[in-house]
């Protein structure tokens, strides 16, 4: 494999004239980069666009799963009409749902059109971010995602974790449980999700655009707790015996969700089903076709993996979802090269989570979820994501293992943060993000060259959205 390579004095030499080029997914555009002719390609199913998808929308609203149509729904509640209240909680920035007026694919002003034919009045209806412990999206953001005919005519609020205003629906599983007020005093609650992998509850959708979108800081630490993160069903792709899943459905469930609206993205990032009805039979429906398409079975593990936050890793605290989906297929004392978008006005996330990590970096690989299961320590929010960082890193066996490759965090702030910064191999701080890319992977693989004969490469052409599974 590596007779392509030239290697003199003990310093490989790279013959790149057999390379291959890549297009890698990078914000709104892509990141092009050369890799070795054996580095293997993974990719998921393909999965065919919606034809129609405006009609999709409408058929699937109309022929709901395991639910009355919304029509039936709205006139079961023995209220007038005009006077009911209808709460739709919707995504973050950190999802890519079609909710756009502006789009074909948009899911969001059918199920309006279809409230108010159905008598609702558009002055009743309240639409909610489901941010959990998230910072409240922008006023950009909204536009952006929802279009100005939403945007401009309904009551758009961001969901507030802390908020004194919180409704209490008792105690589950040991802990208190509010919601967010908005959502709990409705009439008709509607949930709209992406279903996708999700590195801890299975898959997000569904039961999660409550739990943790629209609850209480101290349920989110249950839902992130230190036991529920090391719990080993709380992983890619599983929902039985998941603790994550399990403790967010019935936290819906005693909220009680009256529809749903769950999407499935294909490879190119296109709508590519629509699920709508009960809250559990739509989701389920979705969960199975995304496990059709999703899951990559790899017949070994590689030294060297390349992959990317996609649209999701709007942070380094995000992109930690792309760096554990590469857990299953790197050898330990590998290497990963992530890149990441990072345009998030905090692109490294919280106060909370930047101190967590040096946290993480000071303890050293696998210390840090004892650390935090001690005593002495007292919960705080992100230290999920960092437990999650710390997998990611004893799996690897050293810090130096990532290659992190943004252009969106200055270089002193990548130091100071476990793993390398792609700035080590650019000369100048302004390169291009493709730039820091190519050198990585070219210092990455004379560096591996040296040492083996035949080292293996692997690119997750989908990211954090591809889930590599080895066979055995």
């Amino acid at each position: 494999m590596i007779h392509h390579e030239i290697i003199t004095g003990g310093v490989v030499t790279l013959n790149k004239a057999k390379w291959k080029s890549l297009e890698i997914e990078f914000g709104d555009g892509t990141c092009p980069v050369r890799v070795p002719q054996w580095c293997d390609i993974l990719k998921m199913k393909h999965l065919p666009a919606l034809e129609d998808p405006r009609k999709h929308i409408e058929d699937s609203l109309s022929n709901p799963i395991g639910s009355p149509a919304l029509e039936k729904l709205v006139t079961s509640l023995k209220k007038p009409v005009d006077k009911i209240e209808v709460a739709i909680t919707v995504s973050d920035n950190t999802r890519p749902v079609p909710y756009s007026s502006n789009r074909e694919d948009g899911v969001l002003l059918p199920l309006l059109i279809k409230l108010e034919e159905a008598g609702v009045k558009r002055k009743n209806i309240t639409i909610i971010v489901g941010t959990g412990t998230h910072v409240p999206t922008s006023s950009t953001w909204k536009k952006l995602a929802f279009g100005a005919t939403i945007l401009d005519r309904y009551r758009i609020v961001d969901h507030d974790s802390t908020s004194p205003k919180l409704y209490s629906i008792g105690n589950i599983d040991g802990v208190a449980v509010k919601i967010n007020p908005h959502f709990c005093s409705a009439d008709l609650r509607i949930a709209t999700s992406l279903v996708e992998p999700h590195f801890m509850a299975g898959l997000s959708g569904g039961r999660k655009a409550v739990c943790p979108g629209l609850v209480n800081i101290e349920a989110t630490h249950l839902f992130h707790g230190a036991a529920f993160m090391d719990h080993p069903r709380a992983t890619n792709l599983v929902l039985e015996g998941n603790p994550c899943h399990e403790f967010s459905l019935k936290v819906a469930k005693k909220v009680g969700v009256h529809f749903s609206i769950n999407v499935v993205l294909n490879n190119d990032m296109v709508s590519a089903g629509v699920y709508s009805g009960d809250l559990e039979a739509a989701h389920l429906k979705a969960v199975d076709k995304v496990k059709e398409y999703a899951v990559i079975p790899v017949e070994e593990e590689y030294d060297i993996v390349l992959t990317h936050g996609g649209r999701v890793a709007i942070n380094h605290y995000q992109a930690a979802k792309a760096a554990c989906c590469t857990i299953p297929i790197i050898k330990k004392g590998g290497t990963i090269i992530l890149i990441a978008i990072n345009d998030d006005p905090e692109p490294i996330g919280k106060d909370d989570y930047k101190r967590i990590m040096k946290i993480l970096k000071m303890k050293g690989i696998g210390r840090f979820s004892e650390y935090i299961k001690s005593d002495k320590w007292e919960f705080v929010p992100d230290q999920w994501e960092v437990q999650k960082w710390d997998q990611f890193f004893n799996k690897l066996g050293h810090f130096n293992g990532l290659i992190y490759c943004t252009t969106g965090i200055t270089p002193q702030a990548l130091n100071e943060l476990p793993g390398r910064s792609g700035y080590e191999f650019v000369s100048n701080t302004k390169a291009s993000i493709g730039e820091m890319v190519q050198a990585s992977i070219d210092y990455t693989v004379s560096r591996v060259a040296q040492n083996m004969d035949k080292p293996t490469m692997a690119f997750i052409r989908e990211g954090p959205y591809g889930i590599p599974v080895l066979r055995s």
